[in-house]
């Protein structure tokens, strides 16, 4: 058995926390002096390469070593490869994305300070909520894993390093914000690179394939849920990623657009051979027999990565002890940064005393902590969120465009919803009955249901969504074109928006040869 001893667990767990809070106070230490602005966010002072490890570090997480290998042993190679290039590639969004809403709202450096702008504060304080909501799951599957991981590596309990893990990020993230997080997220992003390559490097010397069992698994073969993660994964993990402020934050706090795209090309890449590498430990779990598990346990597949360490020595899985903090770490450090930056953003308009932050990051802490250690299905909380993204961001998105001025936060609030209500009209008539769609919402049978279900809402989400949305603005403009005639008012829900020039006070008629990049909206946006 591979699994290190007591003594050896505790330290490496420890020592790698304990390096990580030195850090971080001694960075916070030295800004100790920023200003509010600064503690909340980093805008435009990032080059590429710090910019990359961030990236990398924000979107990897312990759950990986879950996740991934699972859809190895479910959907082979096929759902392996689907699975990478649906996490890593959407990164590309925040370098085509990016500089439009950076140019929309210079000053601000969240998604949700653009929706104020473009739908208003109703609009944004829903989409606020929803990203709110995705990130605190976020930091619930963080924490959860993280438990499950170490007591399935080393056989301790984990609910002292959930402790020391939220105790720790809370220290240096309430002391030194946003920056304190970006500064120690590129430490952790080179060493989860590094890490990763030792451990696989590792792992691919010590494991013994058993070529006979290559053909008879069948993993190499395609199969309908490998046809079917085509749609659904991207679907669900670009719209998702969109709720993840962390992202935003990262995309604003580049110094150029220039260093942005080379930034998140690089994590794009790398984060696909990180997820790509750890994947194929499930696939090696089932060539060398490690997996299925002996007695066979369903959902074991999720466990495959751990299967193999086990047949392994106990130095490699002490490496990878070591990876495991290193993710965790980074990953709930970072979300714990972005949640009360949008907090403060959305609700507050960064009006708060400093200390009131901090003192907010401290509690965050305790409801996240508590529901972590129920366990929770951490593929379930993802596909949850998921669902609401793909609902959501269709109808948010289409606001980007100058070309739909007419496109009101009503329609947006109402599309989203709408999604989700025709997830449950879709579940309701596949089922036959309205529990099994109601069901559907919350995802009841995971993501890999041997059925059309789960690709059906997948489906029903976007496509509801935009539906309701285009509903809600012809009912909105009939509406308003009813009580202009009974008012004896002129009808101008389709009137274009009146903006000005960057160098001059006039405002003009916005016209298609204005140039977006160099005006800026007169008032507030409109609801309805």
């Amino acid at each position: 058995m591979g699994m290190p001893s007591f003594q050896a667990s505790n330290a490496i767990i420890y020592l790698t926390y304990g390096a990580f809070l030195i850090f971080g106070l001694s960075i916070a230490w030295r800004l100790r002096h920023q200003t509010k602005a600064e503690f909340l966010s980093s805008n435009r002072t990032q080059k590429a390469v710090p910019l990359a490890f961030n990236f990398i570090a924000s979107a990897l997480g312990s759950g990986i070593l879950f996740t991934y290998p699972e859809i190895s042993t479910i959907a082979g190679v096929q759902g392996l490869v689907v699975y990478a290039l649906s996490s890593a590639l959407p990164l590309l969004v925040f370098a085509y994305l990016g500089p439009i809403i950076r140019r929309k709202t210079p000053e601000g450096f969240v998604l949700t300070e653009w929706a104020r702008q473009r739908y208003g504060v109703v609009t944004a304080i829903y989409l606020s909520l929803l990203t709110l909501i995705t990130m605190f799951l976020y930091m619930v599957a963080e924490l959860s894993a993280l438990q499950q991981i170490v007591n399935t590596l080393t056989g301790l309990d984990g609910l002292p390093v959930v402790i020391v893990e939220s105790a720790i990020t809370t220290i240096y993230t309430s002391l030194g914000g946003f920056r304190v997080t970006f500064i120690t997220d590129n430490i952790q992003g080179a060493m989860v690179v590094g890490l990763i390559l030792l451990g696989v490097i590792c792992v691919g010397v010590e494991t013994n394939i058993d070529r006979s069992l290559i053909e008879s698994t069948g993993l190499t073969k395609p199969s309908l849920l490998g046809w079917q993660l085509l749609y659904i994964l991207p679907v669900a993990i670009l719209t998702n990623d969109f709720f993840l402020s962390g992202f935003w934050m990262r995309t604003f706090a580049s110094r150029s657009d220039k260093d942005l795209l080379i930034g998140v090309s690089i994590a794009s890449f790398v984060v696909l051979c990180i997820l790509t590498l750890v994947g194929s430990s499930g696939l090696l779990a089932a060539w060398s027999g490690a997996w299925p598990s002996d007695p066979p346990v369903d959902g074991d597949g999720a466990i495959s990565l751990f299967l193999l360490l086990g047949q392994l020595p106990s130095w490699v899985v002490g490496i990878v002890l070591v990876m495991v903090v290193t993710l965790s770490t980074a990953a709930f450090g970072s979300f714990q940064s972005a949640m009360v930056s949008t907090a403060s953003n959305d609700f507050f308009r960064n009006r708060l005393n400093i200390w009131l932050i901090r003192a907010s990051v401290v509690l965050l802490i305790f409801p996240v902590a508590v529901l972590a250690l129920r366990s929770p299905d951490i593929l379930r909380i993802f596909l949850i969120s998921d669902l609401i993204s793909a609902s959501t961001i269709p109808v948010l998105v289409i606001g980007l465009s100058d070309k739909f001025y007419w496109w009101r936060g009503l329609d947006v609030v109402i599309g989203g919803l709408g999604g989700i209500f025709t997830v449950f009209l879709f579940g309701t008539v596949y089922y036959g009955n309205a529990r099994d769609g109601g069901n559907l919402i919350l995802l009841e049978n995971g993501l890999y249901a041997e059925d059309w279900s789960v690709f059906g809402a997948f489906v029903a989400a976007p496509v509801g969504g935009l539906l309701w949305g285009f509903g809600a603005l012809g009912v909105r403009l009939a509406v308003q074109f009813v009580i202009a005639k009974v008012k004896h008012q002129r009808f101008d829900a389709l009137d274009r928006p009146v903006v000005v020039p960057a160098s001059s006070s006039s405002p003009i008629v916005d016209e298609d040869s204005v140039n977006y990049s160099h005006v800026q909206p007169i008032g507030k946006g409109k609801f309805v």
